[in-house]
C-alpha cells in the first residue's frame, strides 16, 4: 500500500510541474481532442486509468525506463537468420561518431551502431515493394484509420490563410526552438526573400513561372535520368506538370491507402492555389488512393515512386514544395538509406519550406511485443508479413535532419498511455515527432551543404 502511495505521490507531481512549465489549456474529464502539442489530458489519478483510452505526457519512471530496455535487449539477442536474409556472412558492424552529440554536455562524440553491409543484398530489402503490396491486397483501407489529428499537431500542412478560417492554431510550446514567425506565419515575407535569392543566385539561367522559380539545372537533371531520355513528356516537365498552377504546393511521402491524403484533400478543395502530391512504392497502395470516391485530379496527383531510388525523377522540378510529410514511413526504410532518402527530399523543399516528420520511438510497445528472431538489426525489425520498422530516437531524428541543412523547429519524443478499457490493459506508446525548415540561403544549388552521410554519424 506504501509504494501505491508513493507512485500515485509521484504520478500528481510529474502532473504539476508540467502544468507549470506548459501554457497550454488543461482538460481532463472531456470528450474533445486534447490541446496540441501532443495533448493535455493528464492521468493525475492511477485509479481512473480506465476512463479513457489515452493519456498524454507519461513520464516513465527509472525502473519502467530500464524494463523497457532489456525487454528490447532480450528480443534483439537472435536476430533473423543471414540465410533467411538472403544474406552471405556479414562483416562487423562499423560505429561511426555522431556529428552532433546526443550526451547531456554535448562534448563528447556519441556513436551509433551501423551495419558496413550492403543494405540491397538484403531480402527484405530488394522485396520490400512486394511485401507492402501484399499488406495492401489484404488489407485494402480498412487497416489504419484516417489521420485527422493532422491539422491539430501540424497546422503548417495549410497555408496561413486557411488556417486563420478554421481557426487552427499553433500553440506555442517549451518544445518549441524557433518562434512561430520564424516558421510559416509571414508568407510574404518569406516570398520576397525567395524572390532576392533567386536574383542573385540563379540569373539569367532561372525562370518564373506562376509563382514557382525553375532553373536549366532541373530541366537538365530530369532530362538526363533514363526516364527522362526515354520520354519526351518528362524533358518538358518544367512546361507542363500536375501543380503547376498552383502556388502552395505539399508532398506525402509514404501515402498508403490515403489515410492522411483524404483528409487534407477534404480541405484544399475548398482552398485555392493548393496542390497535394502523395507517392508510395506499393502500386497497390497508389491504386487504393486513386480509386477513391474521394480522389480528385484536379487537387491531387498519385504516383508510385521509390524514394531510395535517387535515379528516379519526381514529376515536378526541384525546390517547388512548401511542405513535405514524412509521417510513419522512414522506419519502414533500411536505417543505412535513411539519411540519403532525407537528403533528397530536402531538395524538393522551397527555401523556408516545412518537413513535418512523426514516427515510432525507441521502447514504443510495438518494438517490446517483437519475440526473439525478429530483429534485423539494432533496433531494426522484421514483422511476420515482411514488412520492417525501424524505431527512432530523439537524437537520431535531430542528426538525420540536421546533417541534411534542415533547421529544427520542434524536436520531441511523445509518451502516450494507450489503454483497452475491454480488456483492461495499459500499452506504453512512443512516438517521435518533428518540424524541420529549410534555411533561405539553402538550396538545390549549394549541394555540397546536402552529403549522403549516416544518419548518426
Amino acid at each position: 500500500m506504501g509504494s501505491l502511495n508513493k507512485m500515485n505521490f509521484i504520478t500528481r507531481l510529474s502532473a504539476l510541474c508540467l502544468r507549470k512549465k506548459s501554457n497550454m489549456q488543461q482538460r481532463h474529464q472531456s470528450s474533445r481532442r486534447p490541446a496540441v502539442p501532443l495533448g493535455s489530458r493528464i492521468l493525475t489519478d492511477p485509479s481512473k486509468v480506465f476512463e479513457h483510452n489515452m493519456w498524454d505526457h507519461m513520464q516513465w519512471s527509472q525502473e519502467e525506463e530500464e524494463h523497457a530496455k532489456e525487454k528490447a535487449a532480450e528480443n534483439s539477442l537472435v536476430k533473423v537468420q543471414l540465410e533467411e536474409q538472403g544474406q552471405g556472412i556479414l562483416p562487423p558492424p562499423c560505429h561511426f561518431p555522431l556529428p552532433v552529440c546526443a550526451s547531456s554536455d554535448n562534448s563528447q562524440p556519441c556513436l551509433f551502431l551501423k551495419s558496413c553491409s550492403d543494405p540491397g543484398n538484403d531480402k527484405y530489402e530488394r522485396e520490400a515493394s512486394k511485401y507492402w503490396n501484399e499488406f495492401y491486397k489484404t488489407h485494402k483501407n480498412n487497416f489504419f484509420k484516417d489521420r485527422n489529428w493532422l491539422f491539430l499537431e501540424f497546422p503548417e500542412i495549410l497555408p496561413e490563410k486557411t488556417r486563420e478560417q478554421l481557426k487552427i492554431e499553433e500553440r506555442p510550446s517549451e518544445h518549441t526552438k524557433i518562434n512561430i514567425t520564424n516558421s510559416f506565419s509571414h508568407e510574404k515575407e518569406m516570398f520576397e526573400e525567395r524572390e532576392k535569392y533567386r536574383k542573385k543566385n540563379t540569373g539569367d539561367d532561372s525562370t518564373s513561372e506562376k509563382g514557382c522559380v525553375y532553373n536549366k539545372k532541373q530541366s537538365k537533371s530530369i532530362a538526363d535520368s533514363p526516364q527522362g531520355k526515354n520520354n519526351e513528356e518528362e524533358v518538358n516537365v518544367l512546361e507542363s506538370f500536375p501543380g503547376s498552377d498552383a502556388t502552395y504546393r505539399i508532398l506525402e511521402v509514404g501515402c498508403g491507402a490515403g489515410n492522411s491524403v483524404f483528409p487534407i484533400l477534404k480541405v484544399l478543395c475548398n482552398t485555392p492555389g493548393t496542390f497535394l502530391y502523395c507517392c508510395d512504392f506499393a502500386s497497390g497502395a497508389v491504386e487504393l488512393v486513386k480509386s477513391h470516391s474521394s480522389y480528385n485530379s484536379a487537387w491531387c496527383s498519385a504516383f508510385v515512386h521509390d524514394v531510395c531510388d535517387d535515379a528516379l525523377p519526381y514529376p515536378f522540378p526541384d525546390e517547388i514544395l512548401d511542405v513535405i510529410l514524412l509521417v510513419f514511413v522512414l522506419s519502414t526504410i533500411h536505417p543505412d538509406r535513411m539519411q540519403q532518402v532525407v537528403n533528397r527530399l530536402v531538395k524538393l523543399l522551397k527555401p523556408g519550406g516545412m518537413l513535418l516528420f512523426r514516427d515510432y520511438g525507441r521502447y514504443d510497445t510495438a518494438q517490446l511485443r517483437f519475440k526473439k528472431g525478429h530483429c534485423l538489426s539494432e533496433n531494426f525489425y522484421v514483422r511476420g508479413d515482411g514488412t520492417r520498422v525501424y524505431f527512432f530516437t530523439e537524437e537520431e531524428v535531430r542528426n538525420m535532419f540536421n546533417l541534411a541543412g534542415l533547421t529544427e523547429v520542434q524536436n520531441l519524443v511523445d509518451r502516450r498511455l494507450q489503454v483497452n478499457r475491454k480488456k483492461k490493459v495499459k500499452m506504453q506508446r512512443v512516438w517521435v515527432q518533428g518540424k524541420f525548415q529549410k534555411p533561405l540561403l539553402l538550396s538545390l544549388n549549394n549541394p555540397e551543404e546536402t552529403t549522403n552521410k549516416h544518419p548518426c554519424g
